[in-house]
């Protein structure tokens, strides 16, 4: 999510004016890697608060006449205590960033704010409060107007009205918050995501959302200054706040409480509903030769079929072994920590699968995670609501690594037009290849957190072979990107001649997406695989989340996978129209072989679950930038590979 930061210094603390400058812009700096797409920046003198932001990049906003100005009216030479600043990067959620009201910091009744964080409640909470009068889009105006409204009944006792708004919060939120006539920097978080830096005898202390950037901080300072070592970094529990005293930079933390909403009755109802129509719906004919014990298709890529109509997967299948919990537990238990800190990091894509993984690994392992995510474009708004209701209730850790978004969705709008000058539907993969840095910065940030086991929550039987197949190149049977040195090789040929027949591939994305290639294929995935150990059922996964966690499902789809993933719907259809299948009906075949699903339940759901995602079609076109109806009649008129 977004990157929050700040520093105050107290009351009659003299700080060089560059020194100051230099503390602010390496925290701009190092918290754009949580958000790209807006920034700014809140001042509280003694005289007046002033609040700076832009639909610009922290780098970009630092660079502003604007910005300096601002730093400038603290003193040419010394500033001179005591003084607040609040700094925000944002990733945009909810809101355009190019409505100033949408972008942080956010004011409201005296109040001035910085959120990380999605409150997934918002729109419930504006109908229960009526009297509150909405202004922007933004989910952190909600937190500001519920403050305030305590505020003015409780008096002096600030940290009493945090927490009955934290008590109403569903979803993650850190913050720091201002006021015109509060003595105090009020920081609080319901998932652990602030860290709380302090100089010994400096009257100098700073906050982030990461303890990775206090300690770039510290090194980036330490060679600059001797007045600015040996900072004391310290994290702010999960539900727990704390008030620094603006005159004298002295810190007292509080509770703010356990954040956990009652659960809505519609989101269960809906989710009863959606298994009802799944087993209820009518299986429709649609001409595909299919295998008789499976659902996989005669246009499987290396599919074959035996007399009685059989086909080869179904022979070669080996069931998946779980290695059980006892396996589990020897496996981590080198790797556990009695101080607190974290030791591990869960891969999060905010799919049911990591999803539920961090729920079991924080729940039944009581292990102490770090939720990690790379977020390069695609992760919806569902997505990442949801992302914030596990991480919230849960009160874990949530880190997240923005991509330069604007630029990857160029790459993908640029393979898409290539794409459709020659479609090919073993190039459909190049669609997501912007996401595989996934793994590179997995474990580059296990490096520098000097963690040393991480789980990636891969479901064994979410196996999509064809993905490759359709490029000549058969898959392992166990792990996605599971192939042999020379089937790697074969593949890195067919790459090149589509690229030397279609020169429009040959652009910006290049790099990006040789990067990609060797993340997938080449660079290390020691991790934990929970169901490797643990058995995935789809139902007990389904009712955990939306039952436990408030998860929410799509609009334009009966099934859970994928919701939050801003491709599937586009690359789906293409499967469907030109193949017949998609990677709904590999998930099921496998499902019948490990005795899930029967072969006509199985029908039935892939007729439902291959059906148009209209909605999802329309935002992956109009976010990516590309006219979605002539892409359509060019996958319509593409050659189909199965009978009418």
């Amino acid at each position: 999510m977004c990157g929050i930061f700040g520093l105050v210094v107290s009351e009659h603390r003299e700080v060089p004016q560059r020194q100051l400058r230099i503390m602010i812009e390496r925290l701009f700096e190092l918290s754009q890697s949580r958000g790209k797409e807006a920034s700014g920046m809140v001042l509280r003198t003694p005289e007046a608060i002033r609040v700076y932001k832009e639909p610009l990049a922290a780098s970009a906003l630092i660079r502003q006449p604007r910005f300096r100005s601002m730093l400038n009216s603290l003193g040419t030479d010394i500033v001179r205590g005591p003084i607040a600043m609040l700094g925000h990067s944002r990733l945009v959620t909810n809101g355009i960033q190019t409505v100033p009201e949408n972008n942080q910091p956010v004011m409201r009744d005296g109040l001035v704010t910085v959120h990380n964080g999605i409150i997934t409640n918002d729109d419930d909470l504006w109908k229960r409060h009526s009297n509150l009068q909405r202004v922007a889009q933004v989910d952190t105006e909600i937190f500001l107007a519920l403050l305030a409204q305590h505020a003015r009944g409780n008096g002096s006792d600030f940290k009493c009205s945090v927490r009955q708004v934290f008590s109403e919060l569903e979803g993650t939120a850190s913050v720091a918050v201002l006021g015109e006539d509060l003595p105090c920097c009020t920081l609080a978080t319901n998932n652990g995501s602030l860290y709380l830096g302090r100089w010994d005898d400096t009257g100098v202390v700073c906050f982030a959302s990461e303890r990775l950037f206090l300690q770039d901080l510290e090194t980036h300072l330490r060679r600059r200054s001797r007045l600015f070592s040996n900072l004391q970094i310290e994290p702010i529990p999960a539900r727990n706040g704390v008030s620094i005293d603006i005159s004298t930079a002295e810190s007292i933390p509080f509770q703010i409480g356990d954040g956990k909403p009652a659960l809505p009755p519609s989101i269960v109802v809906r989710a009863a509903r959606v298994v009802e129509r799944s087993v209820d719906s009518e299986e429709a004919p649609d001409g595909m030769k299919r295998c008789t014990r499976c659902v996989l298709p005669h246009t499987m890529p290396f599919i074959e079929f035996d007399s009685e109509g059989v086909c080869n997967y179904c022979h070669t299948y080996q069931p998946v072994h779980i290695e059980g919990g006892e396996a589990l537990e020897r496996a981590i238990a080198p790797y556990r920590r009695n101080d607190g800190r974290p030791d591990c990091i869960v891969m999060f894509s905010g799919g049911r699968d990591s999803a539920y993984g961090l729920h079991y690994i924080k729940n039944e392992l009581k292990m102490n995670p770090v939720a990690y995510t790379y977020d390069w474009g695609m992760i919806t708004d569902l997505g990442r609501r949801n992302q914030a209701r596990m991480c919230g209730s849960l009160g874990v850790e949530h880190l997240v690594v923005s991509a330069d978004i604007a630029r990857k969705r160029r790459y993908i709008r640029s393979n898409i037009e290539a794409w459709l000058r020659r479609p090919d539907l073993g190039m459909v993969p190049l669609f997501m290849a912007g996401d595989k840095q996934y793994y590179y910065h997995a474990n580059k940030l296990m490096n520098k957190l000097g963690i040393r086991l991480a789980f990636a929550c891969e479901c064994p039987l979410e196996l999509s072979r064809f993905k490759a197949g359709f490029c000549g190149i058969r898959e392992g049977s166990r792990r996605i990107f599971d192939v042999s040195v020379a089937e790697k090789l074969r593949l890195l040929g067919y790459y090149g001649r589509q690229y030397l027949s279609n020169p429009r591939y040959l652009n910006g994305s290049l790099l990006d997406t040789f990067l990609a290639f060797l993340s997938a294929y080449f660079m290390n995935h020691d991790y934990v695989f929970p169901f490797r150990y643990v058995p995935w059922h789809e139902e007990t996964i389904v009712d955990t989340l939306v039952n436990g966690y408030h998860w929410e499902l799509a609009e334009d789809t009966n099934t859970t996978w994928r919701i939050g993933d801003g491709t599937a719907a586009f690359y789906n259809y293409i499967y469907h129209t030109v193949a017949g299948f998609t990677e709904n009906d590999s998930l099921r075949s496998n499902q019948i072989r490990e005795g899930h699903l029967t072969r006509e339940h199985a029908l039935r759901l892939v007729h439902q679950e291959n059906q148009p995602r209209w909605e999802s079609l329309q935002w992956y076109a109009s976010t990516i930038g590309f006219d979605l109806d002539h892409a359509l009649s060019v996958i319509n008129a593409m050659p189909k590979r199965f009978a009418p």
